[in-house]
């Protein structure tokens, strides 16, 4: 049961960070969606939008959190 718990508190910060980034994210200088390297190109009719800069930000932060859960 002591893995539970652990889970649950792991769990708990990510929402409790998820949370924080959602209510403060459009004070902070770097806003997610608005990084370098999200290109956006904006035609007559229509907007293709491609986030490559947020995507390489979350699969970075992922990445880390995985090596730190799998050292334990």
């Amino acid at each position: 049961m002591p893995t539970l718990g652990r889970n649950l508190m792991i769990l708990g910060g990510l929402l409790l960070a998820a949370g924080l980034l959602i209510t403060f994210g459009q004070r902070l200088a770097l806003r997610p969606g608005r990084l370098p390297g999200d290109f956006v190109w904006r035609g007559k009719n229509t907007v293709v939008y491609f986030p490559l800069g947020t995507c390489l930000l979350v699969s970075l932060i992922f990445s880390l959190l995985s090596l730190l859960l799998r050292r334990r």
